[in-house]
């Protein structure tokens, strides 16, 4: 019979490697996320849910793809888009109309912002 020498205990497999890798993995995955509150944009929806009553001339600012921006037609900038919808309006509540004709959702954005910034609180979006 052959002997191959005594039997040896069997080893046990080593967790901390498998620790260490999980516990990177985690951090990883902390710093990697986003931190911090989803900015929401309140509006109203033209058609479904819009309730403002119109009053005075037209106010339909057009969003272009590439951000280019016109009040009734008319192509305008975005730091005079709030002081040319001023003659337009009787009181700051008064319902502004913005149709995006682009994939711009950062152009939408700026639009919404200057015109909050200046006051309007009615904003409308038509999809």
């Amino acid at each position: 019979m052959f002997s191959f020498g005594p039997d040896r205990p069997r080893r046990r497999p080593a967790l901390t490697p498998m620790i260490d890798v999980v516990f990177l993995l985690l951090v990883f995955f902390m710093l990697a996320s986003r931190f911090g509150v989803e900015r929401t944009l309140q509006l109203s929806l033209g058609g479904t849910g819009a309730q403002a009553t119109w009053s005075g001339p037209p106010r339909l600012v057009d969003i272009g793809a590439q951000g280019e921006l016109s009040l009734n037609g008319r192509s305008v900038a975005l730091a005079d888009l709030a002081g040319d919808l001023e003659p337009l309006m009787d009181a700051p509540a008064d319902p502004v109309v913005l149709r995006p004709k682009g994939g711009d959702l950062s152009a939408v954005t700026a639009v919404i912002d200057a015109l909050r910034a200046a006051g309007l609180s009615q904003l409308v979006l038509v999809p």
